[in-house]
């Protein structure tokens, strides 16, 4: 294929291959960090003071800081995710559409790469 070359559906997918979708998922804001790491909550209860907080940020003295990656609180969403793996249903070539099975990252009208599967399913 040549660079900027327009390419139909039905030349490169057939009705059950297998492939990769990537997408930017749905940004949900900023969240906590029991919403975005699915942490545990605090006690709720016997004079408790946090209760959806995230807990000790590091050890006290040493090391006297937080370390490179620590799961706190953030933007939740809105970044690139790749779902392996997928069925394709159907092609239409006509319409120039792809049915496929199962999940895909982002809202409706979103834009998608589809690619051939890196993985395949072992059986």
């Amino acid at each position: 294929y040549e660079p900027g070359q327009v390419i139909s559906v039905n030349e490169m997918f057939e009705a059950g291959d297998a492939v990769d979708v990537s997408g930017t998922s749905k940004g949900k804001g900023y969240s906590g960090a029991i919403r975005r790491h699915g942490m545990r909550r605090g006690p709720r209860t016997h004079g408790s003071k946090y209760h959806r907080k995230a807990g000790p940020m590091s050890s006290a003295a040493t090391p006297a800081r937080v370390f490179k990656g620590k799961k706190l609180p953030g933007q939740l969403g809105y970044k690139r995710v790749t779902v392996q793996n997928l069925s394709v249903v159907q092609v239409d070539g006509e319409r120039n559409f792809l049915v496929v099975k199962g999940a895909v990252p982002g809202p409706k009208g979103g834009l998608l790469e589809i690619r051939s599967t890196v993985k395949t399913k072992k059986k």
